[in-house]
């Protein structure tokens, strides 16, 4: 049966009131003990001896059985002198575990994947605007050349294209004309 030394929460609520006992590891905080072998009052300012009590003859006795104490009941115990209570050392306490390490690399690796598709993008769009700049400048100077050429060889393709515009108007004036002549025959008869 292991023993500790701990405390045994007692009091009204919001005014907690501890007593040091002695208890099986096994039992319920606040249920059965061996022993009480002091109390502390935590409502009582710190520098009030009647804060913590402890009965030194009980406590050496029960360490001796082999009794172990909490960490708040060695502190206590530390004070007065009957357990050799040390600081509480852990310099690994603030570094993150190694599911945390592995999530920070797999933020980093995305990060520095995003900022490079950023780049690749700006890039393109850089690559696109630039070829748009080229394809309106070599538009610009087919235009000039066009418009050079057909200042060039004004005369030549003036009569030709000229000649056939006149016939296609000629031909479809009467093809309006046999129109508007057929819809008024039509119409006699209906009425």
């Amino acid at each position: 049966m292991s023993l500790k030394i701990r405390l045994a929460r007692h009091g009204a609520k919001k005014r907690p009131y501890y007593r040091i006992v002695i208890a099986d590891a096994r039992a319920p905080r606040d249920g059965r003990y061996i022993e009480r072998v002091g109390s502390y009052n935590p409502m009582l300012e710190k520098t009030d001896e009647n804060r913590v009590i402890v009965d030194a003859d009980k406590v050496k006795a029960w360490l001796a059985k082999g009794a172990r104490p909490t960490e708040r009941v060695a502190r206590f115990l530390g004070a007065a002198g009957l357990w050799e209570w040390k600081h509480g050392n852990n310099p690994i306490k603030g570094k993150p575990g190694a599911k945390a390490l592995e999530l920070i690399e797999s933020q980093k690796g995305k990060a520095e994947a995003r900022k490079v598709a950023e780049e690749e993008a700006k890039q393109a769009a850089k690559d696109a605007a630039e070829a748009a700049k080229v394809a309106a400048a070599e538009a610009i100077a087919a235009e000039k050349a066009a418009a050079a050429e057909a200042k060039a060889a004004p005369a030549e393709e003036a009569p030709a294209e000229a000649a056939p515009t006149e016939e296609a108007t000629a031909e479809e004036k009467p093809a309006e004309e046999k129109a508007t002549e057929e819809t008024p025959a039509e119409e006699a008869p209906k009425e």
